[in-house]
């Protein structure tokens, strides 16, 4: 959960609030209990945030209102986030939703830092490059086979990867599209060696 979590508040943070979402789903639908309502909170924070944000004052209020339900009964902090201060900021969102258009979005912060998308962790980074090859329209397939190579480097405890390095970069953005063009020449220098091993041992 830790590196889901991670993910989707940089992503919040660099400014890709429905976006932000994609990282938690997967986990909040395997969920119960606190962590559940915790996840379905800030799933609705950010969703509040997003209409917000496009000016859809009803969807955001009701978005914000209901978040604050989800959070309420958990403590601050919960999972290294601070939770106060996003039921906070809903409130405020829900008296008074056009503020968003004077003050930028609040940011979320764990364990007491605003995380942005070069703070992530490979396997937080994972995550992210997930999220913004679905929302962005790169090719989802080949993200993934990187990821699994970049793993499998990191389990063979190799030195250098540069499916390490650019699924990282992928996801902490800048040139993205240009960093997605090398990961997929890697990818298929890689699939093709892969290719080329199994050849050798089939019947001839």
């Amino acid at each position: 959960m830790r590196a889901h979590l991670r993910a989707g508040i940089a992503i919040y943070n660099a400014g890709n609030y429905h976006a932000a979402h994609d990282a938690w789903e997967e986990r909040w639908l395997d969920l119960a209990g606190n962590d559940e309502r915790f996840l379905h909170g800030l799933i609705q924070f950010t969703a509040a945030v997003h209409h917000a944000q496009n000016r859809n004052w009803v969807g955001a209020t009701g978005l914000a209102e209901s978040a604050r339900e989800y959070l309420t009964p958990l403590p601050s902090p919960y999972r290294g986030v601070d939770i106060a201060s996003v039921r906070t900021s809903l409130a405020a969102l829900r008296a008074d939703p056009e503020r968003i258009e004077r003050a930028p979005p609040p940011r979320l912060t764990h364990e007491g830092r605003a995380l942005g998308l070069a703070d992530l962790d490979f396997d937080a980074s994972a995550v992210a490059a997930a999220v913004f090859a679905e929302t962005g329209e790169y090719d989802e397939a080949m993200v993934e086979r990187a990821v699994e190579y970049a793993r499998a480097d990191l389990d063979a405890d190799r030195e250098t990867s540069p499916f390490v390095t650019l699924v990282m970069d992928f996801a902490r953005g800048g040139n993205r599209a240009i960093v997605h063009q090398r990961l997929a020449e890697h990818t298929d220098r890689r699939a093709a060696r892969e290719r080329d091993v199994d050849g050798l041992f089939e019947a001839s």
